[in-house]
């Protein structure tokens, strides 16, 4: 459900009443999560490495947006998928998204080394 919080806002206010293109990609990420989820260890974690949206038309606050992915490479750690976004029939957007699952330690070692960077 599109909220009034999902919509296409900055710092100098409202600029469309709609379903913004950066909230449609933080929910095709968690779609593909998903998977991630399903697929990990209990010592990994996924972390994201794309996210590619084509907006191609509007959603409005209380709209139902329906997301579908499926895997389309998943080589190694590697889990790549495709998504689509519909509200109804219409479709919303459509797009890409990547992660890869790496042990806990192996992330926090590399936040780590790039923190004081």
């Amino acid at each position: 459900m599109v909220r009034q919080e999902d919509t296409a806002a900055f710092e100098s206010g409202e600029v469309h009443p709609v379903y913004a293109t950066f909230a449609l990609a933080r929910d095709a990420e968690w779609c593909s999560r998903l998977f991630v989820l399903e697929m990990k260890e209990a010592q990994e974690e996924g972390i994201g490495t794309f996210v590619t949206v084509k907006h191609l038309s509007p959603a409005f606050i209380g709209d139902e947006v329906v997301f579908e992915a499926q895997i389309e490479v998943l080589t190694g750690n590697e889990v790549n998928c495709r998504f689509t976004a519909k509200k109804g029939e219409r479709l919303i957007a459509e797009g890409r998204t990547g992660q890869k699952i790496l042990t806990k330690e192996k992330i926090t070692t590399l936040f780590d080394t790039l923190k004081n960077d």
